[in-house]
């Protein structure tokens, strides 16, 4: 790792533009690592250019916001991408258009990227691996206030507040020493609990529909016409996706979510089984117990369920 965090760091010191992707649809973990690799940059290096692109989303202007650049801006810069595990779920299809593409990441690495790569799968989250590498280089690196704010989001997202097993004690000292450094750790955990209500209808509506199956599989559809019942588009039902994990029967669960070409994208999400090979056949992927997938049809959506089920009996 030293290595490689190395080498990384040598570009940065080298490169007078840099700029930071992440990936589309982005959670708390990619907009965090993002925006905190950006902020110590900037307060380290005052005379570089730093950016930060993607789609703007107003949800997270809490945790920082994003820079309107134009292509000419990719000229000899350095590009680096957080939280993405295959390059065509990048945000802002420019990335490619530097002089250098840098891949951080904590997903499993099975479709690399980049000139370099630093990728580990056992960190809880990219904005634990930026704040490792903060740590690594803090002779030379500065860490405000707001890169605190904004890795400490990371990590309460992607551990959904130390409740996965992807916490370990190295993530408890690093959300701590964020703190230190001026993370608002009850103000964040407050604002990642916090939903509107149509999200909290829609989650009694998840709850009663619920289905669980007799070793512990689950799963609820919610089609493009229960969304619009409850005023809610694609984009806010990530509330509910950990839901079914709290019903104590429950070890393993999907949620299908219709979207606008009538497609499904599914959510899966385990306590325990391994359902990342799963997503993959259905052209996906993504973590052991947290991972995503497609499903074309209803007749897809049966097959998943189906295997879904088959994994709850065999990985008890």
């Amino acid at each position: 790792m030293a290595d490689q965090l190395g080498e990384i760091f040598k570009q940065i010191k080298k490169y007078n533009k840099i700029i930071i992707h992440r990936h589309q649809r982005p959670d708390p973990d990619a907009i965090g690592s993002q925006v905190g690799l950006g902020e110590i940059l900037k307060a380290s290096f005052p005379y570089k250019q730093v950016y930060l692109v993607g789609k703007h989303i107003p949800g997270f202007d809490w945790i920082g916001t994003m820079d309107d650049i134009s292509s000419a801006t990719f000229d000899d810069a350095l590009v680096i991408v957080t939280d993405t595990a295959n390059a065509p779920r990048i945000d802002d299809r420019r990335f490619n258009n530097g002089d250098k593409l840098i891949k951080i990441d904590h997903h499993p690495n099975d479709e690399p990227f980049g000139d370099l790569m630093w990728v580990q799968p056992a960190a809880s989250s990219c904005s634990e691996m930026i704040y490792d590498f903060y740590q690594r280089f803090a002779d030379e690196l500065t860490l405000p206030k707001k890169a605190a704010h904004a890795l400490y989001a990371g990590i309460i997202g992607d551990t959904g507040r130390f409740l996965y097993p992807a916490t370990t004690p190295r993530t408890m000292l690093v959300a701590g020493a964020l703190m230190a450094a001026g993370a608002d750790a009850a103000a964040i955990s407050r604002r990642e609990d916090e939903i509107s209500l149509p999200v909290a209808r829609l989650s009694a509506y998840v709850y009663e529909h619920l289905t669980i199956l007799d070793h512990g599989a689950a799963y609820v559809v919610l089609t493009d016409e229960i969304l619009k019942k409850f005023g809610l588009t694609e984009a806010g039902t990530s509330a509910v996706v950990s839901l079914p994990g709290r019903v104590k029967s429950v070890s393993a669960w999907a949620v299908f979510v219709q979207q606008e070409d009538d497609h499904y994208r599914i959510r899966l999400r385990s306590k325990g089984p391994v359902i990342n090979e799963l997503a993959k056949h259905h052209d996906g992927g993504g973590h052991p117990l947290a991972s995503g997938a497609k499903a074309k049809d209803e007749a897809e959506i049966k097959q998943v369920i189906a295997e879904l089920d088959q994994l709850t009996q065999t990985q008890k």
